[in-house]
């Protein structure tokens, strides 16, 4: 029988990927249900070519423009608006994997929906893990969904992992997380200020939206990363490490306790752990290309205290930070974030002052324990609001 999948985020990176890899395989994927926040035409596009049940988009006024396209196609895809939309088709009773692929904290509750309902929960959307932490997990837990992480990194160091979680700790020496280095690797800390929004999203390797395209040029996308490993295999962030590696051919590894060392190596090329996650636990093709071991270049690796890293890229350090912090400063970190990279985007601030924003922030609030859902959607608005007005004492 067919895997019935909602893609969530569908015309987003990850969600194109997502669907270009159930485009192959006919006989294994049919898409239930796909959300976008905006994308009216790319969405009637992905409505043409998979006729799902459903379509979600976040805004009204892009949903009645999708409704007219789709009356006008002849199509009888049914189309919801808002947050409460995203849930209802992340649980829905006919849906058996789920593609969490939103960006950012917005794509929370819908993660937290189709892990009590049980789903296989593909996750793309890392700050489901950052912000909803041990709440998340709990969840998934309590549901008793599977989830499977997608972000490269992840990906591999699952692939890398025994099969049996309980024997992780035991087993494990530490986690080892591989980073590009971004755009940015060889630019002077100094120069950094003067870096646009273009050079920032203009990645080496891969091809990103613009907000994690700039988190990857400040390794704010690794310190996430950092702190979703934390929450997805259960390693203390002493055991958690990151090592340079520009080429983007090792995805990550894993090192034992007999100091023998697993990675996963691929092309950088998102479709492959996108496949991985919605065959598992079998392979089917991915359409990536293969990696030519002939052709391929001398692969190198830096440490963080070499050539200036930890200068250039202050935010990594946060994450270690924050996981020892009181419960909640990483969804503060998230919202404080996001906050200041659109800020960036938007030409309000410098590219250096990103992490400026963050410090302020973490600063200027301290979470208590959060208890429910509606505890961190009230603590990554606080961190939003006074990320803000760090933006806000920077411009003036």
């Amino acid at each position: 029988m067919k895997q019935r999948v909602a893609v969530l985020g569908s015309t987003g990176s990850v969600g194109a990927n997502t669907l270009d890899v159930i485009a192959r395989h006919p006989d294994r994927f049919e898409v239930f249900a796909l959300s976008a926040s905006s994308q009216v035409d790319l969405m009637l596009r992905q409505c043409v070519q998979f006729r799902p049940a459903f379509a979600v988009m976040a805004q009204q006024d892009a949903g009645r423009a999708l409704a007219a396209g789709l009356e006008s196609a002849g199509l009888a895809t049914r189309v919801l608006c808002g947050p409460a939309a995203l849930d209802t088709i992340a649980a829905h009773e006919s849906v058996d994997t789920v593609m969490a692929s939103i960006v950012g904290a917005a794509g929370l509750s819908s993660c937290i929906a189709a892990a009590r309902a049980g789903k296989k929960l593909l996750l793309a959307n890392k700050e489901a893990l950052v912000v909803g932490g041990e709440l998340f997990l709990h969840a998934v837990r309590e549901g008793g969904a599977r989830l499977l992480p997608i972000d490269s990194e992840h990906s591999a160091i699952f692939q890398s992992l025994p099969e049996d979680p309980g024997t992780w700790d035991a087993r494990v020496e530490k986690i080892i997380l591989t980073a590009s280095g971004g755009p940015f690797r060889t630019r002077t800390p100094e120069s950094l200020r003067e870096v646009t929004p273009d050079e920032a999203c203009a990645h080496p390797n891969w091809v990103m939206g613009r907000k994690i395209s700039v988190d990857s040029a400040t390794m704010m996308n690794k310190a996430l990363e950092l702190i979703e490993a934390r929450y997805l295999f259960g390693l203390e962030g002493s055991r958690l490490e990151v090592v340079i590696h520009p080429q983007s051919v090792i995805h990550s590894m894993v090192q034992y306790r007999d100091a023998s060392v697993v990675a996963q190596l691929g092309t950088p090329d998102m479709r492959v752990p996108i496949a991985y996650g919605l065959a598992w636990p079998d392979r089917v093709a991915s359409g990536a290309r293969a990696l030519d071991f002939s052709a391929l270049a001398d692969m190198s690796f830096e440490s963080l205290d070499s050539r200036g890293h930890r200068e250039r890229f202050p935010g990594l350090q946060l994450a270690w930070d924050t996981l020892l912090a009181p419960a909640g400063t990483p969804a503060v970190l998230n919202a404080a974030n996001e906050i200041a990279v659109a800020a960036f985007l938007e030409r309000r601030i410098r590219f250096d002052q990103i992490h400026a924003v963050n410090l302020a922030t973490l600063a200027a609030v301290t979470p208590s324990k959060p208890a429910s859902l509606q505890d961190l959607l009230s603590l990554d608005d606080q961190a939003r609001r006074a990320a803000q007005q760090a933006i806000g004492r920077l411009a003036s």
